[in-house]
């Protein structure tokens, strides 16, 4: 039988700010239409797992030009900032990768959307990057 390595790994406060501090620079990226900027903050490619309007689980990856592309049409070029108010739940599988749990109100144009997604990050020498998108209703922006 193969034991396997103990995976119960425990962050440091400091490991648990820097994944903090990682979501507010991405959210103020995100607020400002930076797509530019949020692509610098991904590992490419980039993996997405969501579903399809007909309710099919589907997966896919994405370059950096369909990223910038695909979150430029969603996020659109309106003139307001988009405002984000989120909890987020980080879950350490080692000290170099945490799944993170998001349940956030996205408001832009005096509109509020409800959303709740996961992101795994990856660190990548003092910072960290996401490698994989989780939400549903992409799937039909994955082809």
């Amino acid at each position: 039988m193969t034991i396997l390595p103990d995976t119960a790994y425990q962050p440091t406060d400091e490991e648990l700010a820097s994944i903090q501090r990682w979501f507010a620079a991405y959210d103020d990226d995100a607020g400002r239409r930076d797509v530019e900027r949020m692509a610098d903050l991904a590992v490419f490619p980039l993996n997405l797992v969501s579903d399809d309007a007909g309710g099919q689980g589907t997966s896919g990856q994405w370059d950096r030009e369909r990223f910038v592309r695909t979150m430029g049409r969603v996020m659109g070029d309106g003139a307001e900032d988009i405002t984000f108010e989120s909890t987020r739940t980080p879950v350490f599988l080692g000290p170099a990768i945490a799944v993170v749990f998001t349940d956030s109100v996205m408001t832009s144009q005096g509109h509020t959307q409800r959303l709740r997604y996961a992101d795994i990050l990856v660190r990548r020498g003092d910072s960290w990057a996401f490698q994989t998108m989780i939400q549903s209703g992409w799937g039909d922006r994955l082809g």
